[in-house]
């Protein structure tokens, strides 16, 4: 039941006490018979109480007035406003008991809806906050990708092939720097899906590289990367992934195993593929901005970047911490 029901409006509130106290009083005069002396005030505390709850402070007052009146008239002493000593000591023992009753219920009542409201007022702050953070991350988003597209623009323009290369590669980074800005805005806070992520990278590798006869499987017992693996993630499994279309399978179809694992405490992101496998001292190598940028963004998680041979060709690994997750 809703407790501001007899609140509002105020005659509500009154009436309330009225019915209830003429209720206690009717329920105390039908079972009189049965009461032993010395209890005029049995069926008034609870209507006192329940009328504070549901009612507030003034319906309260009201209802214990005219319950001590009522019991003071009918059930203490002898009939009639009695002013004797003991009489006068039931009144102060009834006026002390339903003085705390309404006291603690009502100031508990209070506490509890400033609290209420405070709450609400925190709820409403977040909200706000989320919707300005999400507005905020797509502002950045579209920014990005407008330095995405300048820079396929620079790269259409550009005549010397190294440099068209290039702009091309800075243009996807940054592209799919914006894509990942976006999933963060749009996943309300919570972690990235890595097999969706990782599917969407795969997808825009292979039609860039004009591949279609490289089969993917993207399997792992990691789910999700936060807010701070994921760019860094995603853009190494990206340079992997186009390092692997670009050496591993020379003129012929292949295979390419994404897998995204956590043991204890430490993540690990591979890319194993069954190409033609890494070339003499190709573990080791930096040279090229791709390899370097990998590097780099390595160091940044924490962790571990390389590149080995693995059982049918080439086994790129990434190890990091696991980010603490609080339980």
């Amino acid at each position: 039941m809703d407790r501001d029901l007899f609140r509002r409006p105020v005659w509500r509130a009154h009436l309330l006490a009225l019915a209830v106290w003429a209720a206690a009083s009717a329920l105390r005069y039908v079972l009189d018979p049965w009461f032993p002396p010395g209890f005029p005030y049995l069926t008034y505390f609870p209507a006192v109480v329940l009328v504070a709850y549901f009612a507030g402070l003034r319906p309260a007052v009201l209802t214990a007035v005219l319950s001590g009146l009522t019991a003071w008239w009918f059930w203490i002493g002898a009939p009639g406003f009695d002013v004797s000593s003991a009489t006068l000591l039931a009144l102060a023992f009834y006026v002390f008991v339903v003085a705390v009753d309404i006291f603690f219920i009502v100031g508990m009542d209070g506490a509890s809806r400033r609290l209420a409201a405070e709450v609400e007022r925190n709820a409403a702050l977040a909200r706000s906050r989320d919707i300005l953070l999400r507005e905020v991350q797509h502002r950045v988003s579209n920014n990005i990708q407008v330095v995405s597209a300048l820079l396929q623009l620079e790269a259409r323009a550009a005549t010397d092939p190294g440099a068209r290369k290039a702009l091309g590669e800075a243009a996807a980074r940054t592209a799919l720097v914006a894509r990942i800005q976006r999933s963060l805005s749009d996943a309300d806070g919570q972690p990235t899906a890595f097999r969706e992520l990782a599917g969407a990278i795969v997808e825009d590798a292979l039609a860039a590289a004009g591949r279609t006869d490289v089969q993917v499987e993207i399997a792992g017992s990691a789910g999700s990367l936060s807010a701070e693996e994921a760019t860094p993630v995603t853009l190494i499994l990206l340079e992997a992934v186009n390092n692997a279309l670009e050496h591993a399978f020379p003129g012929r179809p292949g295979r390419l195993e994404i897998r995204l694992d956590e043991a204890e405490g430490t993540r690990r992101l591979t890319v194993a593929d069954d190409g033609i496998g890494v070339p003499a001292g190709g573990a080791g190598r930096t040279e090229g901005l791709g390899l370097r940028l990998v590097q780099g963004l390595a160091r940044q998680l924490g962790g571990d970047w390389d590149l080995t041979p693995g059982e049918t060709g080439a086994l790129a690994r990434l190890t990091w911490p696991a980010a603490p997750t609080d339980d």
